[in-house]
């Protein structure tokens, strides 16, 4: 049998994620693996309403087949909510998708072939390495700063031949949390705006901002150089699972022939409902509660780090989003701490699996979305005893 699976899938691995997310099905463990995020405010009322609303007005329709390039009034509120922030995209360059992580796919069998490169931001993203990792590229990794990627690397990893992708996450990135700064972001858009390559920016955070300014898209720099991903999953509900895909004309009419070919379109009810969610109700309200909450529970975890994490051990600190990226003592392995705090039922996801070329043994990334603020202090009481333990090892003389 084995025999008959296309090479490809030889070297594609299972989510690292989803597979650490079997152990949070004990109601014990208090999980700061997963990305995702707060169920008390996901909108049910609202959307029981709408649903019903879309049924009794429309049902017969919203049950039937539909156009691939999606619900034309969503798109068109998609594109107002990008002109609402300055960017101007019209609701023709808006194909709607079953979540962002589709997106990827898309964007993976236009593009991609063996052997040729995608630049990823390192740490990387683990949802967009599985997706392109089906189409057998080379990843030309670029670490991450504070402020955004390192130039001197950027300019490295552009000067690479087969170069077709540089995938990144501005905003809140995953797994870091950490967001490019506008200086950055001109600076990146000047070196790759030399190259022929389209830039993959992944949104899916960016209205999630609880603390300091927004920065301009990449895509305002870039235009059609540029194709932008977003999702409904963090400011609605991730089941819905509807996202979109901005790209340029020449770049859609492919998507949409990629498209066909995979689902015909992306569930038609889900848009409708959403579409009448966007219409009847405030979603920067119901934003603004989400940002609150996170803004609480990032502080808890922080001022928890803050004074109970041992010193040797960093962190970021992100402006929103929903992860905090922690960087233990050279030589410690988060995978050794991962088994310890798992025996003391609390997890979260060893940082190596969001490193295409081997490294981040010793980092971690954290969850603050989804659990409460009684489950974020005890969870951080067992993760730190976990910790101390396995600092307290003797390591390795270098």
């Amino acid at each position: 049998m084995s025999a008959l699976f296309a090479g490809r899938m030889q070297n594609t691995q299972k989510s690292f994620i989803r597979e650490i997310l079997k152990v949070t099905e004990d109601p014990e463990v208090i999980s700061f693996a997963g990305g995702l995020p707060n169920p008390n405010f996901f909108p049910v009322e609202a959307l029981a309403e709408v649903s019903a609303k879309v049924l009794a007005q429309d049902g017969r329709r919203v049950l039937q087949y539909s156009t691939t390039a999606g619900y034309q009034p969503l798109r068109e509120l998609i594109a107002q909510r990008y002109a609402n922030q300055g960017l101007v995209i019209d609701p023709d360059e808006i194909l709607i998708i079953n979540g962002s992580q589709q997106g990827l796919d898309l964007v993976g069998k236009l593009f991609l072939e063996a052997g040729d490169r995608v630049i990823l931001e390192r740490p990387g993203y683990l949802g967009a390495i599985q997706a392109f990792s089906l189409y057998e590229p080379e990843f030309v990794p670029v670490s991450l700063e504070v402020d955004g990627p390192h130039l001197a690397e950027l300019e490295a990893a552009l000067s690479q031949s087969r170069l077709k992708l540089f995938y990144t996450v501005p905003n809140f990135q995953n797994p870091s949390g950490l967001t490019y700064t506008e200086a950055k972001r001109r600076a990146v858009a000047e070196l790759v705006r030399q190259r022929d390559l389209i830039v993959v920016e992944d949104n899916p955070y960016g209205e999630l901002r609880f603390t300091g300014e927004d920065a301009p898209s990449l895509k305002s720099f870039l235009g059609e150089q540029t194709v932008l991903l977003g999702s409904f999953s963090k400011v609605v509900a991730p089941g819905l699972r509807l996202g979109w895909i901005c790209a340029s004309p020449a770049i859609m009419d492919k998507l949409i022939v990629a498209k066909q070919a995979v689902d015909l379109h992306s569930n038609y009810f889900s848009q409708r409902v959403v579409a009448q969610f966007l219409l009847d109700h405030d979603l920067e309200a119901h934003l603004e509660q989400i940002r609150a909450l996170y803004r609480r529970q990032c502080e808890l975890m922080v001022s928890l780090m803050d004074e109970l994490f041992p010193p040797e051990v960093t962190f970021t600190r992100p402006e929103g989003g929903m992860f905090i990226w922690v960087t233990l003592p050279e030589g410690i392995s988060s995978m050794d701490l991962f088994e310890r705090a798992a025996q003391r039922k609390v997890v979260f996801v060893p940082g190596s699996p969001f490193y295409v070329d081997g490294g981040g043994h010793n980092t971690l990334r954290l969850n603050f979305s989804n659990a409460d603020e009684a489950r974020i202090e005890t969870g951080m009481i067992r993760l730190v005893e976990a910790m101390k333990e396995v600092l307290a090892q003797p390591r390795p003389v270098v």
